[in-house]
């Protein structure tokens, strides 16, 4: 069987989850071969869940970097798990840790780090941060690039 035949998503039309706890999050082999880790990147500009108090929408810039052992996240099933959060009512720091731990138990990276910065809601941005560890020696780890909150500026 071919790593496209194992995957379940990727080239199908599939439904966007109800729920972040039913969304798969599918991987495929990686080989880093010699020199420092890699990190692989990715942004989300536009997430959004909704507050579980009011089932207003929340809305963050999600940055997510990890050093891939054996294994990487399939994107469209990323995106799809992503999306997911969409009708999920959580907290902003239970938002960006569920993301980065489910990343962690479906690739078992060297390492990962995640930022949520989170648009105001009530007058207040909400930046989380977490990571595994200390990142892999040799790695460049670029900025997160994405600028503290200052309003209109």
């Amino acid at each position: 069987m071919t790593i496209t035949e194992k995957l379940t998503q990727l080239g199908a039309r599939v439904e966007t989850p109800e729920s972040p706890d039913q969304a798969v999050l599918e991987t495929v082999p990686f080989s880093q071969g010699d020199g420092p880790p890699a990190i692989v990147r990715f942004a989300c500009p536009e997430f959004t869940s909704l507050c579980p108090v009011t089932g207003q929408p929340d809305f963050a810039h999600i940055v997510i970097d990890y050093a891939p052992d054996t294994l990487l996240v399939e994107s469209k099933s990323l995106k799809l798990f992503l999306t997911s959060f969409r009708n999920h009512g959580a907290f902003h720091e239970d938002c960006t840790v569920t993301i980065a731990r489910r990343i962690v138990t479906a690739t078992k990276p060297l390492w990962l780090r995640i930022g949520g910065f989170w648009y105001p809601r009530g007058g207040i941005p909400i930046d989380v941060f977490w990571q595994t560890g200390a990142p892999p020696e040799g790695a460049w780890l670029p900025d997160m690039g994405v600028a503290p909150y200052r309003g209109r500026g």
